[in-house]
């Protein structure tokens, strides 16, 4: 296994290079052009749909549940370590272009929650079933179901082994015996027992536990770290013009850095952000498609909430945090920047604060990647598949504390990107229907309006 980590290696750079980055965020400036800006000009309402949906169409969860179970899997260890990582290895100005990742990919999430709902179907259970396995078979024709059956296998090989397993156990277990010392064994033994627990209910488990979780979770990080931001208020002007300068000239403004390019800056950001928000993987759909609604472009839009939580304000909270404090240019990366940032603010308490944020952040994604998981097996194998997924997903949730191979991390890399491969072709190929159903549901609420108005007349 150790003599293919060369090869992998290789793979992996060229993947989550040019070729793939470009794909994603070209497809999301497409949609962009071809929505009409739609991410600036619908997010109030997007955001208010969070709240206000109608959850009246056919579905399993309502609209504000199946954003919490597609956040539950995107808000994760890449909010607090991938921005780290972005920032030391591309400067500051990564954050700039982590930023226009996530600007560019609220249409493109926007669109997979709209595919989501418009081709889903229904499973033996009578549950209901989707993602981009449906709106690729269903929407593009039959004949490219062998894309549909390549990016479900993706899915699992994602869930089983990357994103939904190893990183996430093995950042609780860390970080637990970090900062309180309690042994790795009895973390990852709780772990499973709470994973198995939830896991087993399914979709309503899942979605109810995400509900809870996920609002307090993300409210909690971003008030600690507004009191971060309060604590160096003076010098937030200086660290927005930091982040802009050097998105743009790859310098540091600050001496002591070893400098960056405008590319490194360019590629971390984006690669970051995209692992961060999910954006154009296919994965958030799956979620989405078992929302209660009868309007495709409504659960577009509150999915594209999802990609605006998580990087433009869950990430951006990482990363001023990383600049305000200077710790960006010391020798820590990854999660022990994050901490020491924490820890020059908050003192020793600081530590904590962070490590209750990365295991609730790594809890959730857990979870959340399980059902997607669930849901590609199923589309795969039938409902007969579920008892064998859901049981081989526990056992490796309780070996993921001790599997340390680091093949098996550029693997979970190079199956992740082969996820995105598939889904954007569909988001290409079927963007007239995402046009059409976007107008469709804008006339329909512009009637609507026109209608209450015309009561009160």
């Amino acid at each position: 296994m150790e003599s293919l980590i060369p090869v992998l290696n290789a793979i992996d750079t060229f993947m989550w290079g040019p070729p793939l980055i470009t794909l994603l965020v070209g497809t999301g400036i497409f949609l962009t052009v071809r929505l009409h800006l739609l991410q600036v000009f619908r997010l109030p309402l997007a955001l208010k749909l969070i709240f206000r949906a109608q959850n009246k169409g056919e579905g399993d969860v309502s609209s504000f549940k199946a954003l919490c179970v597609a956040l539950a899997a995107t808000i994760g260890t890449g909010n607090i370590v991938g921005v780290a990582t972005a920032v030391k290895v591309g400067g500051p100005g990564a954050i700039f272009w982590m930023w226009m990742a996530a600007f560019f990919g609220m249409a493109t999430k926007y669109s997979e929650g709209l595919l989501a709902i418009k081709y889903r179907s229904v499973d033996e259970k009578g549950e209901i079933a989707g993602g981009p396995m449906f709106y690729i078979r269903n929407g593009m024709g039959e004949k490219w179901k062998p894309l549909a059956t390549f990016f479900a296998l993706a899915c699992i090989g994602v869930a089983f082994f990357g994103i939904g397993t190893f990183p996430q156990v093995n950042a609780i277990v860390d970080s637990v015996e970090l900062s309180f010392g309690f042994p790795k064994a009895a973390t990852d033994a709780i772990l499973t027992f709470f994973i198995a627990a939830i896991t087993i209910g399914g979709l309503q488990s899942i979605a109810r536990v995400a509900s809870k979780i996920i609002p307090f979770m993300a409210l909690f990080y971003v008030a600690i770290c507004i009191g971060l931001i309060v604590v160096y208020i003076d010098q937030l002007p200086a660290a927005i013009a930091l982040i802009l300068e050097d998105a743009f000239t790859g310098q540091a403004a600050v001496g002591g850095f070893a400098g960056s390019t405008i590319m490194m800056a360019m590629q971390n950001g984006i690669a970051r952000g995209v692992f961060s928000n999910e954006s154009g993987l296919g994965s958030a759909p799956i979620a989405a498609a078992a929302a209660k609604t009868k309007w495709p472009a409504e659960q577009g839009l509150i999915s594209m909430t999802g990609t605006f939580i998580d990087t433009i304000i869950i990430c951006t909270m990482t990363g001023l945090a990383l600049v305000l404090t200077g710790v960006w240019q010391g020798d820590a990366a990854g999660a022990a920047m994050t901490n020491s940032a924490f820890m020059a603010t908050y003192g020793s308490i600081g530590g904590s604060l962070l490590t209750l944020s990365l295991v609730l952040f790594a809890f959730t994604t857990i979870l959340g990647w399980n059902y997607y998981g669930e849901r590609a097996c199923i589309y795969l194998f039938g409902t007969k598949g579920v008892l064998p997924y859901r049981l081989i997903f526990i056992v490796l949730v309780a070996s993921g504390a001790f599997l340390k191979l680091e093949a098996i991390w550029i693997l979970a890399d190079i199956v992740n990107g082969l996820m995105a491969i598939p889904n954007l072709i569909a988001l290409i190929a079927l963007s007239g229907v995402i046009v059409a159903e976007t107008k469709k549901y804008m006339d329909y609420r512009s009637q609507s309006q026109k209608a209450d108005k015309n009561q009160f007349v």
